[in-house]
């Protein structure tokens, strides 16, 4: 028999929190009103992660391990995760640092049995950084004010959608995923539920800067047409710099009879029209580079083993 809610935690060098984690989320399930299983996706871990997943999901079987062949990245270990969760009902996203707390889990499904197909939760305080979370919050309220879709404000992954919204993402075909976003697209009833995100307990964040940076760059080129539509405006402006300092020449030198002189006004022309023309090619070769992994149509993820019911299948 299939559990109705399907618990979709992603790990990535977790093992500092690995115990907590499962002490945290056994202590759920165990008085959850409804049949769960937990599927733990290691997305190429470096250290204990495997082992302590393998010892967990051979021990309790409502544990349900996928391993993917290498580092893919949050989103699509995610997205792996999602493909092999078996909740008849629901899916229960959350990190597996910690931060995101399991104890939530009978709340979102409170708000799904009343007719919503997503359950978000909203960040309404963050132990982080100032600087961290000022750079979150600019984030969300641009990508608000550009995308064509409304995602909610201080949104992330954690989250429980139901069945039929599952299968909708996992059939979405794009390789550049991100999922928040994508869950904004489907539609339905979707709620928010305000939380407070907790600090990490232990070990060092996964995400740098450089992988936040990615995954804004995810939101706005693929839920935005606003960089596509800034270069035809930074022409736009380019040009019209160009005829008025064309006209101004033109007046210095019919009223005063005086050009300007030198390569100071041409230099900085050259400057201005040459990063114009750099920043209209890496805009443009963003959309390109997206163009071209999709169509390699490759398979978002590999899966080196799973573990189901206690046994091991490759």
């Amino acid at each position: 028999m299939k559990p109705q809610v399907s618990l979709v935690i992603p790990l990535y060098n977790e093992e500092s929190v690995f115990r907590s984690l499962i002490t945290r989320i056994t202590a759920v399930i165990e008085k959850a009103p409804m049949s769960c299983e937990v599927v733990l996706i290691d997305d190429g871990s470096s250290d204990a992660t495997q082992e302590l997943m393998t010892d967990q999901a051979k021990k309790d079987t409502r544990f349900h391990c996928v391993f993917l062949s290498r580092n893919f990245g949050h989103q699509i270990a995610l997205s792996a995760g999602m493909s092999r969760a078996l909740g008849s009902e629901a899916l229960f996203i959350l990190d597996g640092d910690s931060q995101d707390p399991p104890e939530l889990l009978e709340e979102f499904y409170t708000h799904l049995k009343n007719g919503n197909d997503v359950v978000y939760a909203i960040r309404k305080k963050r132990k982080e950084s100032y600087l961290k979370k000022l750079a979150y919050s600019t984030f969300y309220r641009f990508l608000d004010k550009i995308s064509y879709v409304k995602i909610p404000l201080d949104s992330g992954d954690f989250s429980m959608i139901s069945r039929r919204v599952t299968d909708i993402l996992v059939q979405m075909p794009e390789q550049s995923r991100y999922i928040r976003g994508m869950r904004s697209w489907s539609g339905f009833n979707q709620i928010g539920v305000p939380y407070e995100r907790d600090a990490r307990e232990e070990g060092n964040t996964k995400y740098a800067f450089k992988h936040l940076l990615k995954l804004a760059s995810e939101g706005i080129f693929n839920f935005s047409e606003f960089p596509i539509r800034f270069i035809t405006r930074l022409g736009a402006f380019s040009v019209l710099i160009s005829i008025v300092y064309l006209f101004t020449v033109l007046y210095k030198r019919i009223a005063y009879d005086a050009v300007p002189e030198g390569f100071t006004a041409l230099l900085i022309a050259i400057i201005m029209f040459s990063g114009v023309i750099l920043i209209s090619i890496g805009i443009i070769g963003e959309y390109i580079l997206r163009i071209f992994f999709q169509s390699k149509q490759r398979p978002l993820f590999l899966i080196d083993k799973e573990i189901i019911n206690g046994e091991e299948t490759k």
